[in-house]
């Protein structure tokens, strides 16, 4: 026996963790690591990231037939070339009209396009039969020089003589013209500023539910913390393992 150990056991240091030890899941869980892609912690900032891919495989439809097949020279890529080739035919049949000589020309009139020649106006050619004979020096008239409507002069004021009215006369009614009532009434609101206008209406039913709704004293005001700053909270829980031995007093 030495001291306080009894029998050949001995404390020591566990090789690894145990889960009895632990109230949480254990350490199979753990932090999300600060780098990648794949995994990346939320709360750190992210790096941008790059991957590298590899050769493309080459497109099935680019593919050629390869050096086995000979393709003919005249084979482009719009098409066969084909050169421009003249076609043999027979002679068309040429129907024969009269046509009109060298002597059915007049070529004397085609002097005056070659050389020099006077002017000459030419016309249509009446007959003197259609036209009818012109007006003689009586036929006109001067435009007159008097009244309002000239038509090279100036034309002077003129007056006109109007008939006597029959309004205001020495002998005219005069309890026959209109009195202030005849003349309608002048709102107020056409020449000065308009005052406000209120009407006077029923009252109104109180609309939805009449059940009892609660008042302002029925809510708490000091839990209100969407708005307002919250004080912070305490809790209390076990801190320590409940696989850990208690300390024993006598």
């Amino acid at each position: 026996m030495d001291g306080a150990f009894v029998g050949t056991w001995r404390p020591h240091r566990p090789r690894g963790p145990i889960m009895a030890q632990f109230t949480s899941p254990g350490p199979k869980y753990s932090i999300p690591g600060a780098t990648g892609f794949v995994g990346h912690s939320p709360i750190k900032s992210r790096a941008p990231a790059y991957t590298c891919r590899g050769t493309k495989p080459p497109v099935i439809g680019s593919c050629g037939p390869g050096p086995r097949y000979f393709v003919e020279p005249d084979i482009t890529r719009t098409g066969k070339y084909v050169p421009p080739g003249a076609h043999i035919r027979g002679l068309p049949k040429i129907n024969t009209e009269v046509t009109p000589g060298p002597s059915d020309y007049h070529t004397e009139t085609s002097n005056k396009h070659v050389f020099k020649s006077a002017a000459s106006h030419s016309g249509p050619h009446y007959s003197p039969s259609l036209f009818t004979p012109p007006a003689g020096p009586g036929t006109y008239t001067l435009p007159r020089l008097m009244g309002p409507n000239t038509a090279y002069t100036t034309a002077s004021p003129c007056y006109s003589m109007k008939w006597k009215s029959k309004h205001d006369r020495f002998d005219a009614d005069l309890s026959k013209t209109p009195g202030p009532a005849a003349f309608p009434k002048i709102e107020v609101d056409t020449y000065k500023r308009r005052a406000p206008i209120y009407t006077m209406g029923v009252q109104t039913r109180i609309g939805g539910d009449r059940t009892c709704k609660p008042g302002p004293a029925d809510y708490c005001t000091g839990k209100v913390t969407l708005i307002k700053p919250q004080a912070p909270e305490t809790t209390f829980g076990i801190r320590h393992s409940i696989y850990t031995t208690p300390l024993i007093v006598e």
